[in-house]
């Protein structure tokens, strides 16, 4: 069975595919790609089904050599690549011949880059998915150099398309949906406003269960503890001091602290493609109307 083995594995590569949903009452959380568009988009590009398991490369630095050969696509952060000493673009269809090797250099925007390969990383599934949870180390660990996992067996339909010409992710401020609560009534009416009116920026104190955030604290209005409850991805959780967190792919099932918000699902990509330094703005959608806006 051809394979790809791993020379340099970068900050983190991990293995990503949908992860495992529905199954957080049993105390499993989803994880999956963080970006899922990105790793929808490289999957089609070599002709996989959308859910196949593909390498989440994290701001770059991967490098892998083929064995047997292998279609591939990188999408999501934009690397410079080269196969072989050749270069070869981000979010077009390339080959990668027996024995050459695919450098990764370092994104000029966005966060997680996605490397697809014809037939799909063939892992073995942990609870019904080949996912790699960081938090509660469920699934494959992080891939390390000397690792070489298998590609699956080439689907049966066709390539159709060699390149798809997708905006960048943006390297500036970014604007994300939320939707207020469940807990927004536990903070005071200026923190609200702070949240929708003032940027918060994305420390270095972030990965795939989360970004710890910078900005105006958000002050309580009630300073009881809170039982703890179920989270989501996308949720706004606000600690003691103040400074809120936006979990990702590998939050916790449960916490204890209360969230302010909810970033939507339609957003959480542009959410995981945010890097340390970048600013993030939020707007309410639905949900309790905050009466300031």
């Amino acid at each position: 069975m051809n394979s790809i083995e791993v020379l340099d594995a970068g900050p983190l590569t991990t293995v990503q595919d949908f992860g495992r949903p529905g199954l957080a009452a049993l105390g499993v959380g989803r994880s999956g790609a963080a970006d899922a568009d990105a790793m929808r988009l490289a999957n089609r590009l070599v002709g996989n089904a959308e859910s196949a398991a593909t390498l989440e490369v994290t701001f770059g630095g991967l490098r892998v050599r083929a064995h047997g050969g292998a279609r591939v696509a990188l999408t999501g952060a934009p690397c410079p690549m080269s196969v072989g000493g050749r270069e070869v673009a981000p979010y077009s269809v390339f080959w990668m011949p027996d024995g050459d090797v695919l450098r990764l250099g370092l994104p000029s925007s966005g966060l997680r880059s996605y490397l697809a390969v014809r037939g799909g990383i063939e892992v073995p599934r942990v609870i019904g998915s080949r996912s790699t949870d960081t938090l509660s180390a469920v699934g494959p660990a992080p891939l390390s150099p000397g690792d070489r996992p298998d590609i699956g067996h080439e689907p049966p339909q066709p390539l159709t398309v060699d390149l798809a010409p997708v905006r960048q992710p943006e390297a500036g401020d970014l604007r994300l949906r939320v939707v207020l609560g469940p807990r927004d009534d536990w903070f005071t009416d200026d923190a609200r406003r702070s949240l929708l009116r003032e940027p918060y920026e994305v420390t270095a104190e972030s990965n795939r269960i989360g970004m710890r955030l910078g900005g105006t604290p958000l002050a309580r209005s009630r300073t009881e503890e809170l039982p703890s409850e179920g989270m989501v991805c996308g949720a706004l959780q606000v600690p003691p001091s103040g400074q809120p967190t936006l979990f990702l792919a590998d939050h916790p099932v449960t916490g204890g602290y209360p969230v302010i918000a909810v970033v939507i699902g339609a957003d959480i990509g542009l959410a995981a493609r945010a890097r340390p330094g970048q600013q993030l703005w939020f707007s309410a959608v639905k949900g309790p109307d905050p009466g300031f806006q």
